[in-house]
């Protein structure tokens, strides 16, 4: 007897938001029966993005937020094995699709953090001669055991992210033009994009500044998170990947700053 695996949580959640954003509403029964999943199971998913401001429960299932929106803020940065794990599937499917995005620039900047190290390693895997400028030595150590020409600048290193930043870090890329830039945030609002770190946030601000494109990296968890520096307004993108349509109040913000919303989704 064969034993079907569960959908993932993270990959029901997404689709649950996918439903509410093309019909405003959802039902638990309907749920349970699509994803094979207990009555239990769906509730504490709705109950997850509930908390996270990206819906309402309803008796018998959820629908869109219709109250202004709600932002959650973060102070505390989980550790960087931590966040590789958290939201992989998400995450991947990002990096596939900025990988292709990419595939035809030839000098790019690439951003610390765990997407944008899934981003760089699905280019490298896409072959082809470019520059890959990066402040991330994981990055930096990915791309070249894939044979990847890669380039880190001066600096001190900060622990635990293994980025290179501080004044000489800025300095070395502060000639630098890049076609495009990677950026990868740990939330975004209505009023940009955010990040934990005020050092990595510093070269992240350069590279939006040295760049032709700017391609922010964000799964749909950060969505209405705050955290302690505005890296750049919702204006400041050229390109947002995401794995989930952004709820109505951010897609209007995001439409109206002249930003392309990609939602990444399995081939």
């Amino acid at each position: 007897m064969t034993t079907k695996l569960r959908t993932p949580a993270q990959i029901r959640m997404n689709a649950i938001l996918k439903r509410l954003h093309d019909g405003g509403s959802v039902a638990v029964a309907d749920l349970v029966k699509e994803f094979e999943v207990s009555d239990m199971t769906v509730r504490r998913d709705l109950a997850e993005l509930e908390r996270e401001g990206l819906l309402e429960r309803v008796h018998g299932g959820a629908r869109r937020r219709t109250s202004g929106p709600l932002k959650v803020n973060d102070d505390i940065e989980l550790d960087f094995d931590a966040r590789l794990a958290r939201n992989s599937v998400a995450k991947r499917l990002i990096a596939a699709d900025a990988a292709e995005l990419l595939s035809g620039f030839r000098s790019v900047a690439i951003d610390v953090g765990s997407t944008c190290l899934f981003a760089a390693e699905a280019l490298a895997c896409r072959g082809g001669q470019r520059h890959i400028f990066t402040n991330s030595l994981r990055v930096a150590t990915a791309l070249g055991a894939l044979g990847t020409e890669t380039y880190l600048p001066e600096g001190r290193t900060r622990p635990g992210e293994l980025s290179i930043t501080g004044p000489s870090a800025i300095e070395s890329f502060a000639k630098l033009h890049f076609e495009v830039a990677v950026i990868g945030v740990s939330g975004m609002s209505d009023q940009g994009f955010y990040d934990f770190s005020i050092e990595d946030s510093e070269l992240k601000k350069l590279y939006l500044e040295r760049s032709e494109h700017r391609v922010f990296l964000c799964d749909s968890s950060k969505f209405r998170r705050l955290s302690t520096i505005r890296v750049a307004a919702l204006s400041d993108a050229t390109v947002l990947i995401t794995d989930a349509p952004p709820p109505s109040d951010l897609a209007s913000a995001l439409a109206g700053a002249g930003v392309e919303i990609r939602v990444a989704e399995e081939p």
